[in-house]
């Protein structure tokens, strides 16, 4: 891949549709830079739980943002969003922050604050000469990057992804998690149109990587 044919790559999905293993085998297989925008949500709950302010209260969380220090720190092909001299890692996927996180994340100000650092990783991954940038979530088709020369929405049965955060050690409800992320006012789970719709569900992770990749490299020629 030429360094001119730089390209931005979406990948949205409800929980445990396989978007984070996915977009890590992307971005090895084709020098992309990758950044989990859930991460970001789920770091920022963390802060804020930590700072002992209860997800219900806007007008606190608001307050606390003001004053937030937020940057990157790039690992491997990885970026992760620093909160002031922090790097939050295992910590993020407490079942604390799993309740809360989709609380926080639905509101407003949250999104506004992450939205223009988001955007920022497209300059990061040209900065460090990365051949593009692909990023993970649950609006970046829709909101973060609506423009992305490649949009992807991975699904799979509730059944399957009931199983699979259960292998991964997570307790928190996948039908709870789909009502909060589906029914926000800002920035809700949708399928967009024109992003490319892949049911995960009877596929392997290396089959939906290679069914990935296949797409992208053949829209690339």
């Amino acid at each position: 891949m030429k360094k001119e044919d730089f390209i931005i790559v979406a990948i949205d999905g409800g929980a445990a549709s396989g978007k984070s293993s996915t977009s890590k085998i992307l971005s090895d297989r084709l020098g992309l830079l990758y950044v989990n925008s859930g991460s970001h949500y789920r770091a920022l709950t963390w802060a804020i739980l930590q700072r002992g302010i209860p997800p219900h209260r806007v007008d606190k969380i608001e307050a606390f943002l003001k004053f937030l220090e937020v940057d990157y720190k790039i690992k491997g092909r990885e970026a992760h969003m620093t909160l002031g001299a922090c790097v939050p890692a295992e910590e993020i996927r407490s079942p604390e922050v799993n309740q809360a996180v989709s609380t926080i994340a639905a509101i407003r100000a949250v999104r506004k604050f992450l939205l223009p650092r988001q955007r920022s990783y497209v300059e990061v991954a040209r900065q460090h000469a990365f051949d593009g940038l692909i990023m993970e979530g649950r609006d970046v088709g829709t909101v973060i990057f609506p423009e992305a020369d490649f949009r992807f929405f991975l699904l799979a049965d509730e059944a399957e992804r009931t199983r699979r955060r259960q292998w991964e050690g997570q307790v928190d409800s996948i039908r709870e998690r789909d009502r909060l992320d589906k029914e926000r006012k800002t920035a809700p789970l949708i399928h967009s149109e024109g992003a490319i719709k892949v049911d995960t569900t009877p596929l392997t992770l290396q089959e939906v990587a290679d069914k990935l990749t296949g797409i992208i490299l053949a829209g690339k020629k």
